[in-house]
């Protein structure tokens, strides 16, 4: 049965409300207060796709707790965040006080905004990690973007890789014929990468039950939330079908969080990549887009 959008962005309202609690206790935050110019994990790896943000207008997409909306704010931006959860924006409002930090912050879903937002218009649109899987359709989240960008405004995004979303962690269960010219490949027995989530958008969507979230230690309330995942061509090509020219398109090897647990092994920034033949998986990418000017 295909899930109604009101009952979605409700499930995972809920989800995200429960979470974001959890998260500001298990984000380290205190470390963002200590160092007035430090950043987080996650604009501190996209500042080579940002640019110089002094004085532009910025809108943050799915912000959360608003570590990297204060970041980019650190940056020179007036940001607007935009999050569904209001205890998530609660939490966000919070942070931008005690860091004296002037950033407006708008409770709505992302299809919403540009209602919500009315006729403001921004130099950049930014969505960070682990958002668009949220979203049922890539397609209207870039008609989205589009509708809220200013002529020769940017989008960057960057997110988990939908070969990543789509993988789990399982056990080889037979001899792969292949290692015996190629003796890297796993062993029988030994725990892989192995696509078994969709790949490509789906219409009905990915339901879990989740006690615990990627951060913090404490259960969630509402363990129960809805994903979809997105294929890197039809991100780009909903982009394009946006009015939007692809400027930069990238794939990394790392994903700032351990997205494959007992497979992955965290570097000195933060980042997990593979701990055996990083190589083999693009865990995560960049894109980034403009609006034409004229």
């Amino acid at each position: 049965m295909v899930m109604e959008t009101d009952d979605y962005l409700a499930v995972n309202r809920a989800n995200w409300d429960s979470r974001a609690p959890v998260h500001a206790r298990g984000y380290n935050i205190e470390r963002l207060l200590a160092d007035p110019a430090a950043l987080s994990g996650v604009v501190r790896f996209d500042l080579p796709r940002l640019g110089d943000l002094s004085d532009l207008d910025v809108l943050h997409l799915q912000c959360h707790i608003g570590t990297d909306t204060l970041s980019l704010a650190r940056l020179g931006a007036r940001v607007t965040g935009v999050d569904l959860s209001g205890a998530s924006l609660a939490e966000a409002r919070r942070l931008a006080e005690r860091a004296g930090a002037a950033i407006d912050y708008v409770e709505c879903d992302v299809y919403s905004a540009p209602q919500e937002l009315g006729e403001r218009r921004f130099d950049l649109v930014y969505t960070g990690i682990g958002a668009l899987c949220w979203l049922p359709s890539i397609e209207r989240w870039a008609q989205t973007v589009a509708a809220l960008l200013r002529p020769g405004g940017r989008l960057v995004v960057r997110d988990g890789h939908p070969v990543l979303l789509a993988a789990l962690g399982a056990a080889v269960s037979a001899e792969v014929e292949d290692r015996a010219q190629q003796p890297w490949i796993t062993a029988e027995g030994e725990l892989t990468v192995a696509l078994e989530l969709p790949y490509f958008e789906q219409v009905e969507p990915l339901v879990w039950n989740d006690d615990y979230s990627y951060a913090g230690t404490d259960k969630v309330a509402s363990p129960r939330s809805v994903e979809w995942n997105h294929g890197l061509g039809e991100i780009v090509t909903a982009v394009l079908g946006a009015g939007l020219e692809l400027t930069a398109l990238l794939e990394h090897d790392s994903v700032p969080w351990e997205a494959l647990p007992g497979l992955m092994v965290e570097d000195e920034t933060g980042e997990y990549r593979l701990r055996d033949r990083p190589q083999r998986l693009p865990a995560s990418f960049t894109l980034t887009a403009r609006r034409p000017a004229v």
